[in-house]
């Protein structure tokens, strides 16, 4: 997976978002978390709630890979999965 896969969310016009699903494998978690954290430590704007003063709430994470597992899972960054292809044959033995 690549930094390109990740997609930016835009400001939609009254459109509901579709419901995301739920990350099955930990392993695309992971890998999008840490995409994430990336662009987190590369000065991105976090995505989670903020108190009313503009400032992080005080009981959130306060880390880059914490930030990005709470986006993450609260379905705040979206990603788009490459399409699998079938096998063209292989090494012949």
């Amino acid at each position: 997976m690549t930094e390109q896969n990740l997609v930016t969310e835009q400001p939609s016009e009254g459109k509901p978002k579709p419901a995301l699903s739920p990350l099955q494998s930990r392993f695309l978690f992971v890998d999008i978390a840490a995409l994430r954290a990336k662009q987190l430590r590369r000065g991105a704007t976090p995505r989670l709630q903020k108190g009313p003063d503009g400032e992080p709430a005080p009981n959130s994470p306060r880390k880059a890979e914490r930030i990005a597992m709470e986006e993450v899972r609260n379905g705040l960054v979206t990603f788009a999965l490459p399409d699998l292809k079938a096998p063209t044959g292989g090494p012949q033995p």
